[in-house]
C-alpha cells in the first residue's frame, strides 16, 4: 500500500485548504484512515480519522474547523481545513491502518504512511 498526500501550500489566516491522499495498491476500503501533523522538534499529532463505516474522530482543537472524508471508489482520503490559524502550520501526513475506535488517535495504530505535505498559515 502506498499513500501520496498533496494539496498543501501557503494560505493566510482564516483561509482554507483541502488535502488529498491517494492510495495505490490493495484496497484500504476496510481500513481506518487518518491525518496527523508534525512540527519540527515535536511529536506527530493526531488531526482526525475516519473508519471504514465513515465514522469520524477529531482532535479537540480541530473540531468544527477540519473535516475528514473518504471516497472508497477513488481510494482517496481528504482533509478539508477551514478557518486556518498560524498554529496549524505543520507537515501533514495521511495514514492507513486497522485502528479501532479507541486507538484512532495513536500513530502506532497505522501501518502505512504518506510522505507528508507542508501547510503554512501566514498571520
Amino acid at each position: 500500500v502506498q499513500l501520496q498526500a498533496c494539496g498543501g501550500g501557503l494560505v493566510q489566516t482564516g483561509g482554507s485548504l483541502r488535502l488529498s491522499c491517494a492510495v495505490s495498491g490493495p484496497s484500504v476500503s476496510r481500513s481506518t484512515m487518518g491525518w496527523f501533523r508534525q512540527i519540527p522538534g515535536k511529536e506527530r499529532e493526531f488531526v482526525g480519522a475516519i473508519k471504514w463505516d465513515s465514522g469520524t474522530r477529531y482532535a479537540d482543537s480541530m473540531k468544527g474547523r477540519f473535516s475528514v472524508s473518504r471516497d472508497n471508489a477513488k481510494n482517496t482520503l481528504y482533509l478539508q481545513m477551514n478557518s486556518l490559524k498560524p498554529e496549524d502550520t505543520a507537515v501533514y501526513y495521511c495514514a492507513a491502518g486497522r485502528a479501532i475506535w479507541s486507538a484512532m488517535v495513536n500513530s502506532n495504530s497505522y501501518n502505512y504512511w504518506g510522505q507528508g505535505t507542508q501547510v503554512t498559515v501566514s498571520s
